[in-house]
């Protein structure tokens, strides 16, 4: 018959158990202050570094995109506030700010004919004529708008960013002004539209394999949200996305 063990070995486990867990308290503590100590000399080799290379950051789109990176890196965020060393330093916060601003005017602008969708490429040479000579403003690239567009969530869900193609493909990328989401099918039938700015019902069902019905609901549903335009006389009838139109001229 097995031996059970008597009381002073288990109070000698006991303790043992305890003495681990006050050890590895001990180290996780350790751990913890020591991944502190070198966050904080991470953000102050950081502030060194923005110092030294402030108008770097402001003049060059390229340079600018990877100190977003390098911060995101250490859980900085230079566009947290408009106000604190980083704004004051760099002036990223006013930046990205003032860019935020000039998107929701050309947004509102383009609304009545777009449905409140746009491609990045046309917004950002909206933005770019908007802002006027080149002189007197820092260049802005489509990284800066997408960060900008981040910043305007805090307005609400009326800004959002949609990927056609699921990728980091910035030509495929189109900006959404209104509240409201996009369902799957509505993305697809943009997909399919893109090439020529136009649909029809039968290419849907030729290209997405749905049915009539499908089809149609679809389209109707972007039409009522003011996506899409209904050419009634053309056979069979085609849906066009004004968001896929290419400007005329420089001055559209």
């Amino acid at each position: 018959m097995r031996k059970r063990p008597g009381i002073g070995a288990i109070q000698k486990q006991r303790l043992e158990q305890e003495r681990f867990r006050d050890k590895a308290t001990e180290i996780q503590d350790n751990v913890f202050e020591q991944m502190t100590n070198q966050m904080e000399k991470f953000r102050a080799n950081l502030e060194t570094f923005a110092s030294k290379h402030r108008n770097e950051i402001k003049k060059n789109p390229t340079f600018r995109r990877q100190f977003q990176e390098m911060c995101a890196a250490i859980g900085v965020d230079p566009l947290a506030s408009s106000k604190g060393f980083w704004s004051e330093m760099l002036g990223v916060g006013d930046f990205y700010y003032e860019i935020g601003v000039q998107v929701i005017e050309v947004c509102l602008a383009t609304s009545p004919k777009n449905g409140g969708l746009i491609t990045l490429g046309e917004l950002r040479q909206r933005l770019i004529k908007a802002r006027g000579s080149a002189k007197h403003h820092q260049e802005i690239t489509n990284d800066d708008i997408l960060r900008a567009i981040k910043k305007l969530k805090v307005l609400g869900p009326g800004f959002s960013i949609i990927s056609l193609k699921g990728t980091q493909d910035t030509s495929d990328i189109l900006i959404r002004s209104i509240p409201g989401e996009l369902n799957p099918d509505h993305t697809d039938v943009l997909k399919v539209a893109e090439a020529q700015a136009f649909t029809s019902v039968k290419a849907l069902k030729s290209t997405l394999n749905w049915d009539e019905i499908r089809s149609q609901q679809i389209l109707h549903e972007l039409v009522r949200d003011g996506l899409a335009w209904i050419d009634e006389q053309s056979s069979p009838k085609t849906y066009w996305f004004p968001s896929f139109f290419k400007p005329l001229s420089k001055e559209d």
